[in-house]
């Protein structure tokens, strides 16, 4: 995953600083790890329980610690719902994706990698910014 080399030298300190008002770092890596979680649960036959609502409500990152944890949580999500996505027969991407509001299992299924490239974008403009300050 491209994330862990993007962030291997964002501190907690970066991660968490705001940037005029922007999300922080820390906020969007917790925001994508919400909606891959939310996958992952579909994907292993559990209900879609996320809300849009509480898709950025990032706990509070005190230490390098809990910096370290929501990452390598990240990593370790996106890896198991890469696995389930191996597994999945390619004839579910075309069935509904928990219910039929929300699009199919291709359309919910490629919409978080482009969902997570965006943010990962936003996190490098965010760590460029604050390494030139």
């Amino acid at each position: 995953m491209c994330y862990h080399e993007v962030m291997k030298d964002v501190s907690r300190e970066i991660a968490t600083h705001r940037v005029e008002g922007f999300h922080t770092i820390a906020e969007l890596a917790y925001h994508i790890h919400y909606y891959v979680l939310a996958a992952t649960d579909v994907l292993s036959g559990l209900p879609l329980t996320a809300k849009d609502s509480l898709s950025f409500n990032c706990p509070v990152i005190a230490s390098a610690s809990d910096w370290h944890t929501l990452m390598a949580g990240l990593e370790s999500a996106y890896k198991k719902l890469m696995s389930l996505i191996e597994a999945l027969p390619e004839e579910k991407l075309k069935d509904a994706f928990a219910d039929e509001k929300y699009g199919t299992y291709y359309r919910n299924l490629s919409g978080i990698v482009e969902h997570a490239h965006y943010h990962l974008g936003q996190m490098v403009f965010l760590k460029r910014l604050m390494l030139q300050s």
